[in-house]
């Protein structure tokens, strides 16, 4: 009897053996890691030039008023709300023979290629105020449509692999090869100064409009890419599955899910650090008197990310993704309101008294408050892996895409608020877009306006980082749940597998 008891068991835990087997055997081929780290490289690129310098082109050369601008995006941030619940619905349900999330990679390519396009190309049709604002509105809605659909590609990184260290490698590999792609957007200041001063047939909006179409083609380019050489492998619930479960219960799911509540109000907090982004531009051409100076900054500041990227593996491996947001993001706002109250010109009254010790000082400021940037991109793609393998344990679903849209609503929200108040700054501070006779910008020099931008491009960043460390004080997945959530998941998965090749071979054999 003891022996059959203990044959048993043996049994029993070989089997436990193959169904973790499914979740440590390695998946990804070389060819697939440089698919997804070049469509994440593409889309980053694009991302992060719309970003730096949508709001400074329209308002600088469209000569789009800034009150106008903010309720554009305000009104297209609810737009996108509202469409983002239609598009994470549809994303979630779609079943094809190239998979759920890679139809997406094409489909939705006209839309933002065509509302890129329009962002950054100012038209010398003697537009009138309504003009310039319809044809604004209508280039942001189209861009945001469009966008809306292709982003379901952040998708991939959760259904790529089952292996949860596989998959935090390739997040660690594709944040490391992306701190290229922020070269190609720091070049932009440095060739609209140069280039209009070596040719003057060249203007600087000539030059933001051409890197804006470089830009949209580089990332088109890598999405076809992308879609021809990529798998998704996580089990899905089948369309039978999908229709018993209503969208009000995932919905359910999601709000009673805290890792993701957590997660979502994170990354709510953390999308205030954009209004610093958004006034970037206007702070290295009013505040130092050039827009080279951001480029100059960017060498620098970029430099210890090839640092901190490999660096964050080892935090979140030593420390967990959960303790590592909290450390990163406490850093960042101490960092950004050291910098701020001893500010940008400490070495003069102004920042010309002494350019070059200013301009030293703004950059290692900036530099010691960039290090938990790339530590908050790794941590906080491994939090939202975990926080989405947290549901599917609990409830047995995997829906990313209407994950993806209740974090949108709070981000857009974020959006919608920083949005209006990057562009009613200017407002407030009776900002007027200066322009030479050739038709470029050229830096104004009120104090109250500078002061403006500077408390703009800081205060609001440490915010950003401080609410967003504090979260994760309130977030569980770590020590004995998080491992009791990975055994039991393996055993979910690969039971559903076993399911899925049992109705494979039932098929063929009839």
């Amino acid at each position: 009897m003891e022996n059959t008891v203990s044959t048993d068991e043996i049994a029993a835990s070989e089997e436990e053996l193959d169904k973790l087997a499914y979740t440590r055997k390695r998946y990804l081929t070389p060819k697939e890691i440089a698919a997804y780290v070049l469509v994440n490289f593409g889309w980053k690129n694009l991302d992060q030039f719309v970003t730096a310098f949508k709001e400074f082109f329209l308002i600088q050369f469209l000569k789009l008023n800034p009150t106008v601008y903010a309720n554009i995006n305000f009104f297209s941030s609810l737009y996108d709300a509202v469409d983002d619940t239609i598009s994470g619905l549809i994303i979630d349900r779609t079943r094809t023979r190239w998979g759920r999330i890679r139809p997406y990679f094409i489909l939705p390519l006209p839309l933002w290629l065509i509302g890129g396009y329009m962002m950054f190309t100012a038209p010398n049709m003697g537009f009138s105020e309504s003009g310039k604002a319809a044809w604004s509105a209508v280039a942001i809605v189209i861009y945001g449509l469009g966008m809306s659909y292709f982003g379901a590609w952040n998708l991939m990184i959760y259904n790529i692999t089952p292996n949860t260290n596989e998959r935090d490698n390739l997040i660690t590999i594709t944040k490391f090869f992306e701190l290229f792609g922020t070269w190609i957007p720091s070049l932009v200041p440095v060739m609209v100064t140069l280039l209009p001063k070596i040719n003057k047939s060249i203007s600087m909006q000539g030059v933001y409009s051409g890197f804006a179409r470089f830009m949209l083609i580089l990332a088109a380019f890598f999405a076809v890419f992308g879609f021809f050489n990529m798998r998704e492998r996580v089990p899905l619930m089948s369309r039978a599955e999908m229709k018993e479960t209503s969208a009000l219960e995932s919905l359910k799911n999601i709000i009673t899910n805290r890792p993701l509540i957590v997660v979502i109000l994170a990354n709510f907090f953390n999308a205030f650090k954009s209004v610093g982004g958004s006034s970037e531009s206007y702070f290295w051409l009013n505040n130092t008197g050039s827009l080279m100076n951001g480029t100059v900054s960017g060498i620098f500041t970029g430099i210890p990310n090839y640092i901190m990227v490999p660096l964050s593996a080892k935090m979140v491996k030593k420390w967990g993704a959960r303790t590592t947001s909290i450390i990163a993001g406490f850093f960042g706002f101490f960092a950004y309101m050291t910098l701020y109250f001893i500010g940008y010109h400490p070495f003069g009254d102004s920042f010309a008294d002494n350019k070059i010790l200013n301009l030293a000082w703004v950059i290692l400021g900036l530099t010691i408050c960039g290090l938990p940037n790339k530590i908050l991109n790794v941590s906080g793609q491994i939090v939202t892996a975990e926080a989405l393998d947290y549901m599917e344990w609990k409830h047995g679903l995997r829906n990313e895409a209407l994950v993806t849209t209740v974090q949108g609503y709070f981000t857009k929200l974020a959006t919608s608020v920083t949005g209006w108040l990057s562009g009613m700054v200017l407002t407030w501070i009776n900002y007027i877009p200066l322009t030479d006779q050739l038709g470029n910008a050229i830096p104004q020099t009120d104090p109250k306006m500078l002061n403006g931008i500077w408390t703009i491009f800081c205060v609001l960043p440490a915010l950003a980082r401080g609410l967003y460390g504090l979260s994760f004080v309130f977030y569980p997945i770590y020590g004995k749940l998080q491992q009791q959530m990975i055994v039991e998941l393996a055993d979910k998965r690969a039971d559903r597998l076993a399911e899925q090749e049992a109705i494979n071979h039932s098929t063929k054999s009839e």
